[in-house]
């Protein structure tokens, strides 16, 4: 069996160390036997989109995203954008960027080789793990709708990917991954995300949200993070364990805001989930999604969503729901 595989890297995911990963890929599978693999570099999430949607219109089936999680969700969306009916696509992730959260949920290893052992055993045996697919729509309608899996959110959590995905950070991501890890770049982003989040409301008026879940207000109050999630992320996100990818539902967790002094104890709580143990000490607040989830600041205007990696403007809410399903190779 040989199968065909595309293979979609960024060149602007990564660490360092990570940027050596793409010349090894085709290699790497040919010595195992897999000879038909076409490898497409993008510079740019949009690049990878499009070029995913070119081949899977053109009958690819078996598609890998090389980059963080801001590439897989592009690939995704590419693959969505092609028309296809995805029952029988297989996406994969290999690891080559920072938070890329699913990609360990699935099991991936960071290393290239162990990684390629991965694929070749999944496809070989069809290892698949079925997947949510959320869909982000703007209230406003000035903003198209995104379709994301992973994790997402708003306030600091919606303001990280502008820190962290902007094309002039290349580098600077690079750096820091290598130097920390993979979750440098993310920590640094949530660093300055909750830096300008203070600086910004010194003096004024904040921002009061309504949430609600499945036509139910949940929660009336004022926050410093609101997270969604598909499901339990690992350790790096310690949030709905044991919940898997494709439940037929979804998770939000909001950390409320208690004031500036208290923000950093609040999100060194929720990094280790002892926030979890005393969540009205904390102010943290828990809901299951089984239908749709809404966002709404109640005095209007537009905020930033993250769609896992991605920025999308959202105008007087968001609303969230679950769209379809797709089956990514794990281990």
């Amino acid at each position: 069996m040989n199968p065909h595989i595309d293979v979609i890297a960024t060149t602007i995911s990564g660490s360092i160390k990570d940027w050596g990963k793409v010349k090894r890929i085709v290699p790497l599978f040919n010595e195992r036997g897999l000879t038909d693999v076409n490898l497409c570099t993008a510079d740019s999430h949009a690049e990878a989109r499009r070029k995913t949607a070119e081949l899977m219109s053109a009958g690819g089936r078996i598609i890998i995203s090389a980059g963080g999680s801001g590439t897989f969700n592009a690939v995704l969306e590419g693959c969505f954008d092609s028309g296809r009916d995805l029952k029988d696509v297989r996406i994969g992730f290999l690891r080559k960027g920072s938070a890329d959260l699913i990609g360990k949920t699935l099991g991936m290893p960071d290393e290239i080789e162990a990684a390629i052992d991965v694929f070749v055993s999944a496809i070989g045996q069809d290892k698949v793990v079925p997947c949510d697919v959320l869909l982000a729509s703007d209230v406003g309608g000035q903003t198209k709708p995104r379709r994301f899996v992973g994790y997402g959110g708003a306030e600091i959590f919606g303001r990280i990917p502008h820190f962290t995905e902007n094309r002039f950070m290349k580098y600077y991501k690079g750096i820091l991954s290598y130097l920390f890890g993979d979750l440098g770049p993310f920590f640094v982003g949530t660093s300055l995300a909750t830096t300008e989040k203070l600086i910004r409301t010194i003096g004024r008026k904040k921002r009061q949200w309504q949430i609600t879940v499945d036509g139910q207000v949940v929660a009336l109050d004022r926050f410093h993070a609101i997270i969604i999630v598909n499901g339990y992320l690992g350790p790096d996100l310690p949030f709905a364990k044991g919940e898997p990818l494709g439940s037929g539902k979804f998770y939000v967790f909001m950390i409320a805001d208690r004031g500036a002094f208290r923000l950093f104890r609040q999100l060194r709580h929720a990094w280790d989930a002892s926030i979890m143990n005393e969540p009205e000490k904390w102010g943290f607040g828990s809901f299951t999604v089984n239908t749709k989830l809404q966002l709404q600041p109640l005095e209007g205007g537009e905020f930033p969503l993250n769609t896992d990696g991605s920025t999308t403007i959202c105008h007087d809410g968001a609303g969230i729901i679950i769209c379809d399903r797709v089956y990514l190779l794990s281990s």
